[in-house]
């Protein structure tokens, strides 16, 4: 199934149900009055969370969504039966916005959670309702009012705790094979990743956390190139980065340092936030180079990017150095929430050590 991270729709709940006009007419009853009753209310649309999706395809299938009407009153002060409410699914991590106006309506991102988008009709009134002592036989009812109609813009931004970013062909897809249960399609060209893929990473009994492997960006993403936008909007609910180097020995020094600041400028004029986001440096393909030059070189780019931050050396082809970089991954995201719960930031910077994969 193609990935799709936007899609308009079209919501329309159901129209409340009319009031009856009714009169009880019985044997040796002459003057029974009035007895007709309410319609039904509409049904309401309603957008729900479900985890189990993963993509807004089946919007560009299906684009309205319709809840049922109310049904009219009857006589014998009978109620019309209300409409039933429809309950759309969508991933969880979908932004909805008001198409027309851009408003943002709500943000789903706990599988289960629900958002009324279109309030259904309200019921219309029996002539039961406007008996009185001046008007004893009323002839009066009220209709129900119409369903609320609304087009709707959803926006995906899938939930990661961990994010890939890369040029292409820096072995991010690779890398995710090796550490989940995830199967992107890998090639020796680039741009083989066409849309974003999730992994799980599991270290044992409730060790876990969600990696995300977001297609290579280029130059220009922050601006659109390379459907760059559409890519980096799924970086935002990450709350730690990995960068992914090639450590392909015949690339130059330059050109790798070129490469890396080309991200953090992207990462920078997309949004600020992303920016000062926790990053490491991911050094992949270590398998192609053998000690101690790898060493050499690791310390000789880190040098040139002026790197400070936490550095890893991989292979995802041969796995080496998958487990320290995962427990490390586990023990800063831990950090990284007793900190959003506290307050206080308690986690401790992962030294550097180039020699060590």
């Amino acid at each position: 199934m193609r990935f799709v991270d936007e899609a308009i729709i079209t919501v329309q709940a159901g129209n409340g149900g009319n009031g009856c006009v009714s009169f009880r007419r019985e044997k040796f009853i002459p003057l029974g009055g009035p007895d007709g009753g309410d319609g039904g209310d509409g049904g309401s649309v309603y957008l729900v969370a479900d985890g189990g999706i993963n993509t807004l395809a089946d919007f560009r299938v299906q684009r309205t969504y319709r809840a049922q009407n109310g049904a009219g009153g009857s006589g014998s002060q009978c109620t019309g039966r209300g409409g039933e409410d429809c309950f759309v699914p969508v991933p969880a991590g979908t932004l909805v916005y008001e198409a027309d106006t851009g408003e943002l309506l709500g943000d789903l991102i706990v599988p289960g959670q629900q958002l009324k988008v279109a309030q259904g009709g309200f019921h219309g009134l029996g002539n039961l309702r406007f008996k009185s002592s001046v008007n004893r036989s009323p002839r009066q009812s009220t209709e129900g009012t119409p369903g609320e109609m609304r087009r709707l813009r959803l926006e995906l931004k899938l939930l990661a705790d961990v994010g890939l970013l890369g040029l292409p062909n820096a072995g991010k897809s690779t890398l995710l094979r090796a550490v989940s249960a995830a199967r992107p399609k890998v090639a020796d060209y680039p741009f083989t990743t066409l849309h974003p893929q999730l992994g799980v990473v599991s270290l044992g009994m409730n060790r876990s956390f969600v990696m995300a492997d977001i297609p290579g960006l280029i130059e220009g993403a922050a601006d659109g190139a390379g459907l760059g936008l559409r890519f980096l909007r799924h970086l935002q609910r990450t709350r730690l980065l990995l960068q992914v180097v090639d450590l392909d020995p015949s690339a130059s020094e330059s050109s790798v340092a070129k490469g890396v600041e080309t991200i953090d400028a992207e990462l920078r004029g997309y949004s600020e936030d992303l920016a000062v986001r926790d990053r490491w440096l991911v050094f992949n393909k270590a398998d192609l180079l053998p000690e101690p030059e790898r060493s050499a070189r690791v310390a000789a780019l880190t040098h040139a990017l002026h790197w400070t931050g936490p550095v890893f050396v991989v292979s995802g082809a041969t796995g080496e150095g998958i487990g320290r970089l995962c427990e490390a991954v586990f023990a800063r995201l831990q950090a990284l929430a007793i900190t959003s719960e506290t307050g206080v930031s308690d986690a401790a910077d992962i030294p550097y050590d180039p020699t060590r994969s």
